[in-house]
């Protein structure tokens, strides 16, 4: 299993928005909107990178509202 944090900038005032049309996809562990340079960060976990890069691909990036996201991978050291 692969996780990875994906932050994420929406257009001004669609945080909420955002985030409540990412809560529902699958995939998605955990939805939050924060203060900072990103307005929302989702946890994800998929079986595999390929999987997970489908996912952030097709349906996080095609959310409407968000202007950038920026991936970060899970690492266990």
């Amino acid at each position: 299993m692969v996780q990875a944090y994906i932050l994420i900038q929406t257009e001004v005032g669609k945080a909420r928005d955002v985030a409540s049309a990412i809560q529902g996809l699958a995939g998605v562990v955990r939805v939050d909107a924060v203060t900072g340079p990103y307005d929302v960060v989702v946890l994800t976990e998929a079986r595999s990178v390929d999987e997970l890069g489908k996912l952030i691909v097709s349906k996080v990036q095609m959310v409407p509202g968000i202007t950038r996201t920026l991936t970060c991978s899970v690492v266990h050291l």
